[in-house]
């Protein structure tokens, strides 16, 4: 008799699944995913980018700069003064030396201001810098 009931408990077990592995699987790789993406970062505000007739695709370590129709000067979501502007490049050439500058200037900016960020660059040794326009 107690036979019987050990081969019908080992028929229960061997029936069913154990979905604990599948789902250590699935959280890993959910967290290698989120953990390898890169993260799109924007320069702080919204720019309307002048026309242009040629346009360069640019990829890799970027440094968002944008000008706003007032002159005032964004990196990483925050304003900044313009005498600060080379050490912020700087900072963010220590954490990856071969970054590019995009400048998002408002076409009803200024030039002085982006004569400013293409002098801070250059003193800054970065040698790709790009005005950022719309084809």
């Amino acid at each position: 008799m107690k036979s019987g009931l050990m081969k019908k408990k080992a028929q229960e077990d061997a029936g069913e699944i154990d979905l604990t592995p599948m789902l250590d699987v699935v959280f890993i790789l959910l967290i290698f995913f989120i953990v390898t993406s890169v993260f799109v970062t924007e320069a702080g505000i919204e720019v309307t980018k002048p026309k242009a007739s040629l346009v360069d695709d640019t990829s890799g370590d970027l440094i968002l700069i944008a000008v706003g129709i007032s002159g005032d000067i964004w990196i990483d979501g925050e304003m900044i003064d313009p005498r600060f502007i080379r050490n912020r490049f700087e900072l963010r050439l220590a954490d990856a030396p071969n970054s590019s500058v995009i400048i998002q200037a408002d076409e009803g900016a200024e030039n002085e201001q982006v004569m400013l960020i293409l002098e801070a660059a250059r003193e800054a040794n970065i040698n790709n810098v790009s005005i950022s326009a719309e084809a």
